[in-house]
């Protein structure tokens, strides 16, 4: 029988019905005219959908049979990793949480031992804090507290005086003392401190509509000593900014009075004509001629009041105030302008002694609010106890502090605080941003500056540990990323100043982890960068540690593999926190890649621990075996097993250098080309993926009952089955998602390879599971009927074979071959498609074939009863005997089953197969019946079933010839069977038909020089009643016969056949023309 690949008609795919002769009756289609189609589910694809379609299919002993290897490599594979991931991380956090109570509860326990083992030497830690001074220190306070500067300060002086006794730890007598003390001592000299800022909506006095304001200053009781600001020219919005003290001496009474003066400038009468082009309106025309008239008349320039503004003092609290006020004038009702002001009461004393009982009073203060309070680590806000920021103020007045050495104050002891608790670093950070104007600017002094700086060192191990332990606190806190946030900040902002000349601001002796080229250890930058690499490495370390080291030393492969997986899940999940949390913090305030730098630690990291256990792991993985030819089985190999562990470590690896290769795509890290580690793993899981999807088919097969799975397709269990093994190994190839365009090429390659090895042997195994089916005998006879077990094996095969094309294009072999071609040749490319297609093509030729074969095998069972229905209407169809209808009804009932069941391909394969059977029968029935002499009735009756046979093959109007390869043959038996059903006299007078249609061939088809023409004779012939008239007229071109070139020629005339005419007919005969090639015979003769 030809091959699929030979079988061109065979193929074509077409939409028909059964047609059969009008004379066999309405019962030969009954239940034949419906459309043959076969419909399958779907166009077989492998999407992501069908995986819960096959797995709902398939069978799940089949599956159970191997211990569900392939359904462990594709959605196990890709589920269990990240449930490993998210179980890791639960486990991670709650063991670091659990740690970190853990430690805070023996802080708190170690802190409360304490506490009350030293609870009645409270004031000994002053003391230790603040050296000898804390008496001192007291005393000043409490003459500060009874000495008051401002008004409503000593409505709550006995509330702060006991405040004071339990901030200071000092008992009543000593307190007692201390008070009296401090009242007998003379109250300070008190200065009004003012800060004139700015002014608003000043009325033009100048001729331009504009002014030169300037202001003037004093007190009521001492109206001749004043003070003046800066002139500011051409405007009615001006900004002085300026600072003044004046000397009080009644506070009670006195009043600030500040006057606006537009400044007039002694200009002669030509210099203000000059103005006349900066005139403004009709008023300024005035304003210029009323000055001309005046200087040119007394010579003066006085200056002109704009508004006053009158401030008693007793209106200026403690704290101070800041305000602003309408300017006035006598003789105007609306105001004439705002004017603002900062008004402050203050005392004189050395800055750098105020200085220092200000950084020990913040302290004092400080400490107790947070014993008070007993805030969070990083929850204190900033703001003091209403008392407590009471006697911050009073100090600052009575000591004439200004603001920058009251935030120098702040900085310096909220830096020493955040050691032993910490503060929030928001609070640092707008301390800081306080002093960074004063400090560029020179405004502090060396020693000041000094003090910044030490306050900035004992902060920097707290920001740097912060920065390295980052990762015991919720990513997912919101006052963790704005601590970390401010934390920043600080920093970034002290990288503008510069610090004192061999200042260290990192010792090396505290910073023993930073990097080297952090000299001379002053680099914050630098320091950033290495505290997060240490955390970084301290992270790693701490996850080596809790993790079980017994699964790392276990003999178990699958066990020691998920030991590095859970490993490589808990840095992926660090890395994952630091680009969702982190970095965006890092890049807009630090302009720092803080996940490059993470990621650069955990890849060499990884690479140490990881890569030397793959490469072992790969190395004792042992080769199978397998038998080439199908039909032999399989190899018997050792019981083998390979977990999915190493594949899920490959994906973890996947997933951890994408996140690095992904951002950063110009970096050449070491575990970038991991994959080179695994490519003899996947080889070999290539290997027993086959040997495993062999074992399975041949499994399904074996159990599967060859029933259509539903009502909806015509396929079985054992299909699916296969399927499903295809769609596995997708699943695993995808997720492999291999990085190397030549191993790719050789992996898909092998896999296509192995899938066509497999539908092959499905094929090979389901033609082997239906070749004893449909056999049935009796008392009488022996035959076989097609059943649906049959068709079900032939749709199985048919399903598995139009599942391999859309399996390779799913395997993205395209885009693989369109690497190879941009890294290498096209024309490398383009051979490699060419060998990959003929490896697809001949497998699907191949299991086309087994079809073939198939159907073949059931065709070559139908013959034999197709054989005896044949003889018995060949030798009984006159009789009206019921051979061909029994014939006609196994052809119906087997044909029906095929149409039913089979696609419409497969059908017509079917019905050319069995017809060119049936053709070789009856040649083989003719020429057994020539030899046995059989009467041309035999032959006669044979054609007869021949044709009926025809009519009955017939498909959608279409012969069954044209679907058959050996059409020639049909044609050959039609004539032979004609030629042996004639009797004698048939034969003879078919015998001069023969001849007469052969002498046609030569009259019309040779040429008159061709070698088969013997010349022309005209002749004319009519019928006249019961006569034929045959006139002979001539002859042309007649061939020589004689040796002198001519030829003696007649005609003679009878007819054919002689046996019909013989003694009826006289035979006619021309005169001879003799030595003539071109007679004129014109005779005529009556027959």
């Amino acid at each position: 029988m030809p091959r699929a690949g030979e079988r061109g008609a065979v193929r074509e795919k077409t939409t028909g019905k059964w047609h059969f002769l009008q004379s066999m009756g309405d019962w030969m289609k009954k239940n034949l005219k419906r459309k043959l189609k076969l419909n399958f589910q779907r166009q077989i694809s492998f999407r992501e959908d069908d995986e819960q379609c096959l797995a709902r299919n398939s069978t799940p002993e089949v599956r159970q049979s191997d211990g569900e290897f392939f359904e462990k490599f594709g959605s196990v594979m890709r589920n269990r990793t990240s449930l490993m991931v998210s179980e890791s991380i639960d486990r991670e956090c709650a063991s670091s949480v659990a740690a970190e109570c853990s430690q805070e509860a023996e802080n708190s326990e170690a802190v409360e031992d304490s506490e009350e083992e030293h609870l009645p030497e409270e004031a000994e830690i002053f003391s230790r804090v603040l050296g000898s001074n804390v008496e001192q220190l007291y005393a000043e306070v409490l003459y500060e507290t009874v000495h008051v500067i401002g008004f409503g300060a000593k409505e709550n002086q006995d509330e702060i005086l006991s405040f004071l006794k339990t901030a200071f730890k000092f008992d009543d007598e000593k307190h007692d003392m201390l008070l009296e003390e401090a009242r007998a001592k003379e109250a300070p000299d008190i200065l009004l401190n003012v800060e004139v800022i700015e002014a608003h909506e000043l009325h033009a006095k100048d001729c331009n509509g504009l002014s030169d304001p300037f202001c003037t200053l004093y007190l009521s009781n001492g109206p001749t000593q004043r003070y003046n600001t800066s002139v500011k020219t051409k405007t009615l919005k001006p900004t002085w900014e300026e600072h003044f003290s004046l000397p009080v001496e009644d506070p009670n009474n006195d009043v600030l009075v500040i006057e606006v003066w537009d400044f007039d400038p002694a200009e002669t009468v030509r210099e203000k004509l000059g103005k006349f082009s900066d005139v403004k309106g009709v008023k300024g025309f005035k304003k210029l001629f009323k000055e001309v008239a005046i200087t040119a008349s007394t010579g003066k320039h006085d200056n002109e009041l704009v508004g006053t503004v009158e401030i008693p003092l007793k209106e200026v609290v403690s704290g101070g105030v800041k305000l602003w006020r309408s300017l006035t004038k006598k003789g105007k009702s609306k105001s004439q302008g705002q004017v603002h002001l900062r008004l402050a009461l203050g005392a004189l004393k050395n800055v750098q002694v105020a200085t220092q009982e200000h950084r020990q009073l913040v302290r004092v203060l400080l400490k107790h609010d947070l014993e008070v309070t007993q805030p969070l680590p990083y929850k204190w806000s900033g703001r003091f106890l209403e008392l407590a920021d009471s006697v911050l103020n009073q100090h600052r007045i009575q000591t004439g502090l200004d603001e920058n050495h009251v935030q120098l104050a702040r900085w310096a002891e909220f830096c020493a605080v955040h050691i032993d608790h910490a503060l929030n670093f928001q609070l640092l950070g707008r301390t800081l941003e306080k002093l960074i104007r004063p400090i560029k600017d020179g405004v502090l002094s060396d020693e000041e500056a000094r003090v910044f700086w030490e306050a900035a060192r004992k902060l920097m191990p707290a920001c740097l540990t912060c920065i390295r332990k980052i990762r015991k606190l919720m990513p997912t806190d919101k006052d963790t990323l704005t601590q970390l946030e401010a934390l920043l900040s600080i920093l970034v902002q002290l990288t503008t100043l510069t610090p004192p000349k061999d200042f260290e601001l990192f010792p090396a002796n505290m910073f023993a982890w930073l990097s080297a080229s952090n000299e001379p250890h002053s680099d914050i930058h630098q320091s950033i960068q290495d505290a997060v690499r240490q955390g970084a490495k301290d992270w790693y370390d701490h996850i080596m540690e809790i993790n079980n080291d017994d699964d790392k030393k276990s003999d178990d492969q699958d066990i020691q593999l998920s030991y590095y997986i859970k490993i490589l899940s808990l840095l992926q999940s660090d890395l994952l926190k630091a680009i969702e949390y982190h970095d965006k913090i890092y890049s807009e305030v630090a302009q720092f890649e803080y996940t490059k730098v993470i990621y650069e630690v955990y890849d060499e990291r990884v690479f140490g621990l990881v890569e030397p256990v793959v490469q072992q792991t790969c190395k004792n993985l042992k080769p199978l075996r397998f038998n080439e030819d199908p039909t032999q089985g399989l190899y018997d190999n050792d019981d083998i097993t390979m977990g999915t562990s190493l594949f899920e470590l490959y994906i973890a690896l996947q997933r951890f250098v994408v996140m690095g290769k992904g951002r950063y795509l110009n970096e050449d890290y070491k575990c970038s080309k991991f994959h080179t580690w695994f490519v003899k793993g996947v080889a070999q899981w290539l290997d027993i993926a086959l040997y495993k999807a062999l074992k399975r088919i041949e499994k399904a097969v074996e159990l599967g009952n060859l029933q259509p799975i539903d009502e909806h397709v015509k396929f079985s269990s054992s299909a699916v089955d296969t399927l499903s093994i295809y769609y596995q190994i997708k699943v695993f190839w995808k997720q492999l998602n291999w990085p190397d365009v030549e191993s790719s090429y050789t992996f898909v390659a092998k896999i296509i390879d192995d899938i066509c090895r497999c539908s092959e042997f499905y094929a090979a195994k389901m033609s082997t599971r239906v070749a004893g089916l449909g056999e049935t005998e009796n008392a009488f006879s022996k035959k076989f009927e097609v059943t649906t077990e049959w068709c079900t094996a032939i749709n199985n095969i048919e399903y598995i074979r139009q599942a391999i094309h859309p399996f390779v294009l799913e395997l993205g072999l395209e885009n693989i071959l369109n690497s190879m071609a941009e890294f290498h040749s096209e024309s490398n490319a383009t051979q490699c498609r060419k060998t990959l297609q003929l490896v697809i093509d001949e497998a699907i030729d191949t299991v086309s074939n087994k079809i073939i074969d198939l159907i073949e095998i059931m065709a070559e069972k139908m013959i034999p009863s197709l054989h005896r229905f044949l003889v018995e209407a060949a030798e009984l169809l006159r009789q009206n005997n019921m051979s061909l209808d029994r014939l006609m009804d196994y052809l119906q009932k087997n044909f029906e089953t095929l149409h039913s069941h089979l696609s419409e391909e497969n059908f017509k394969r079917t019905l050319a197969i069995v017809w060119d059977k049936l053709t070789k029968q009856l040649q083989e029935l003719i020429d057994s019946s020539i030899e046995k002499r059989r009467p041309p009735s035999f032959f006669a009756n044979l054609s007869d079933a021949l044709g009926i046979m025809e009519g009955f093959f017939k498909y959608d109007e279409t012969e069954i010839a044209s679907l058959c390869e050996n059409s020639d043959l049909l044609a050959t038996t039609k004539a032979r069977l004609k030629m042996h059903s004639l009797d004698t006299s048939e034969l003879i007078q078919q015998y001069f038909l023969n001849r007469y249609e052969e002498q046609k061939l030569l009259t019309h088809t040779p040429s008159q020089n061709s070698e088969q023409c013997c010349g022309l004779l005209t002749v004319k012939c009519m019928f006249q009643d019961q006569y034929i008239k045959i006139e002979i007229l001539n002859g042309r071109n007649l061939r020589p016969t004689d040796s002198n070139g001519y030829c003696d020629s007649y005609v003679k005339v009878h007819l054919l056949p002689e046996e019909k005419f013989a003694g009826s007919v006289t035979k006619c005969k021309t005169k001879v023309h003799k030595k003539n090639l071109f007679p004129l015979y014109d005779e005529i003769f009556s027959m």
